[in-house]
């Protein structure tokens, strides 16, 4: 089995046992009620993605478990094991998303990847399109907030992506299209975006070149 070491925020429930809800030091995270006999195979990780929800563990042979937190769980619902042919997972801040090996949308273009923002999801399909589903609020889908504020269906956001690009509790998104060249949208008050200059453009609300950051650029 994989080593896993864990620090942070030890919630209910508890990921560690007996430990306060603040661990400062790295320690050894164990699996509860694990089966002596069960083949190692079968509990090499694969991902883990943690976020407002909880913590997924998703493991080589397509399982995995997930870990509630106290406020969107009770006191019968506090480990979920999955049982589905997975892919991948990723948790965010008020969401997430199991992707399965017969993930698909509309018109039969499966989905690539997935990946959780704050509020909103991003998802790359086969035919390299990049969709967005949920809050809109800072621009983090690429389109005009007072416009399209959400959406609960994915809406083409750029095609000819090959990577996305974002953090679980972040309202901005970088994509990266065929040619190396480097976009971005969204919450920009810090400059994390690096467009701009710094706190003059708090909101990206289209998808906007860094051409610092592109192969062009380099080259």
């Amino acid at each position: 089995m994989n080593e896993i070491l864990f620090f942070g925020l030890n919630e209910s429930p508890k990921l560690i046992k007996n430990k306060p809800n603040k661990i400062t030091k790295p320690i050894q995270f164990k699996f509860e009620n694990e089966n002596e006999n069960e083949n190692e195979n079968e509990k090499q990780i694969k991902q883990i993605s943690t976020g407002d929800f909880g913590t997924i563990f998703l493991f080589k042979n397509g399982k995995a478990i997930e870990y509630l937190n106290k406020k969107y769980s009770n006191q019968n619902a506090l480990k979920i094991q999955i049982e589905e042919n997975i892919q991948k997972v990723t948790v965010g801040i008020g969401n997430e998303a199991i992707l399965t090996i017969e993930g698909n949308i509309q018109n039969d273009r499966i989905i690539e990847d997935i990946v959780s923002g704050y509020s909103s999801i991003y998802l790359l399909t086969s035919n390299q399109n990049a969709y967005g589903i949920g809050s809109n609020y800072y621009g983090q889908l690429g389109f005009d907030s007072q416009a399209l504020p959400k959406t609960e269906k994915p809406i083409l956001m750029m095609k000819n992506v090959s990577k996305i690009f974002t953090g679980n509790s972040s309202y901005f998104v970088f994509l990266l299209n065929s040619n190396q060249e480097l976009f971005g949208c969204g919450l920009n008050d810090y400059g994390q975006l690096g467009l701009g200059e710094s706190r003059k453009e708090i909101e990206i609300q289209k998808l906007t070149q860094n051409p610092k950051y592109s192969k062009r650029q380099n080259n």
